[in-house]
């Protein structure tokens, strides 16, 4: 079985890309979160005689043999497909338009820094040739146009105004676009960018004009990200981001805008562990102070500036290593003895060789290759920090790279380790969700 796939909270990028994946793979079965975002209801809930989705939860896992994931390129943001990371002979296709790593590996990709993931798949279609009917061409249109704000935002490529002349060639429907894509925007959101101009701030920091603000709200509240443009456009700063604390659910919703080229709000989400575009991004949070997401949204902007603490004074040291030549079956007694997930890996100078997990033994698949050495199943691609950065600098590499410790190296020697748990500590037990 062929999936086609995308990111939970679907907006109508992802939504159009999954409808297009069944074009461009004919065999395909579209697979929605049952997480989406709230301008889709109304669209699907007209529509959902057109489009025949399936849910997670009524696909059989085992039978898929290929999995097409777009819009996204994370992992932990396909809700319960992601337990198809554990399945190593499942081929993987990713179409993607978001700038930086993510923690797919995938057997082909098409990625680009388009203003929509849409316009890579348009761009496939116009390839191909293929027909479109006039609603197929109007959600895509669609999510063309909500990914760049009718082509306004400054993520906006050259790419993305020709798929959108392509649709409207197509039929596309501009008439219903203003329908479903205008933004709800009633008391509850009209409250909340009240309180936040009340106590509305300006920051200089690395040479943009920036606001922090910090909201506390109760219940759901849609259209946050709606009410954001509108509190930067007022506010007329080059970034804007707002921290949507709800004590009842111990959850903290970020949202960011930036009118700034040089001001990568995706960039700035990615570091608490969210995701966007260079104009806008977002990240929720689980038990997280307010207080520290603001301090960690302004480290992130300076980038570069340390603080007083250093990754010396979070590491824990003397560091347990294992000599390269060590056997699986006595490095996983040492991991249990020591109750470690994972140990640098040196040679007979002490020097860093490699990093071992428990993931590097699912590929010991007989008994008798568990007497080989760590070198043979070790990762030697090892990603390492100096014990002079900051813990924002540790945090940054671990959550971009998706890894669970940094050896901390001086003098080409291991002088100690920080793990993830140490960094988020660091920051008062903020958790990324």
């Amino acid at each position: 079985m062929i999936i086609a796939t995308t990111h939970r909270n679907t907006d109508f990028d992802g939504l159009a890309s999954v409808v297009a994946a069944t074009m461009i793979y004919p065999d395909c079965v579209p697979v929605l979160p049952t997480q989406v975002n709230p301008n889709l209801k109304p669209f699907l809930s007209i529509h959902k005689d057109l489009f025949q989705f399936k849910t997670p939860e009524e696909i059989d896992l085992d039978s898929v043999s290929k999995l097409v994931v777009v819009d996204i390129n994370r992992w932990e943001r396909l809700g319960r497909i992601k337990k198809l990371q554990e399945r190593t002979e499942l081929s993987i296709e990713l179409w993607d338009h978001h700038s930086g790593d993510g923690n797919i590996a995938c057997d082909w990709s098409c990625q680009a820094e388009t203003g929509a993931n849409i316009t890579l798949m348009v761009n496939r279609l116009k390839k191909e040739h293929k027909v479109l009917t006039p609603i197929q061409a109007t959600l895509f249109l669609a999510g063309l146009y909500e990914d760049t704000g009718n082509l306004t935002f400054p993520s906006t490529t050259a790419e993305d105004a020709y798929a959108a002349g392509w649709l409207i060639e197509r039929k596309a429907d501009l008439g219903i676009l203003s329908t479903f894509l205008k933004p709800a925007y009633g008391v509850k959101q009209k409250d909340v960018l009240f309180n936040m101009l009340q106590n509305a701030d300006r920051q200089h920091i690395n040479g943009h004009q920036v606001s922090i603000n910090c909201q506390e709200i109760s219940g759901h509240v849609e259209s946050l990200a709606v009410v954001m443009h509108m509190y930067r456009e007022i506010l007329n700063v080059d970034a804007a981001f707002g921290i949507f604390n709800n004590p009842e659910r111990k959850r903290c919703m970020v949202i960011g805008r930036s009118d700034s080229d040089s001001l990568d709000v995706g960039l700035v989400m990615r570091g608490l562990g969210g995701g966007g575009h260079p104009g806008a991004g977002s990240a929720m949070l689980k038990k997280a102070s307010p207080r520290v997401v603001a301090q960690m949204i302004v480290e992130f902007i300076k980038s570069g500036q340390q603080s007083s603490v250093m990754v010396s004074d979070l590491m824990s040291f003397p560091v347990v290593t294992l000599p390269a030549d060590t056997t699986m079956r006595q490095a996983a007694v040492m991991l249990r003895e020591k109750g470690c997930t994972g140990l640098p890996v040196t040679d007979a100078d002490g020097r860093l060789v490699g990093m071992l997990s428990r993931r590097d033994f699912k590929r010991v698949k007989t008994e008798s290759r568990l007497d080989s050495p760590v070198k043979a199943f070790m990762s030697t691609n090892v990603l390492t920090i100096d014990p002079g950065k900051s813990p924002m600098q540790a945090a940054n590499i671990m959550v971009k790279h998706d890894i669970g410790r940094l050896p901390v190296i001086a003098d080409e020697k291991v002088v100690g380790i920080i793990t993830r748990s140490d960094t988020m500590m660091y920051f008062y037990d903020l958790l990324p969700d």
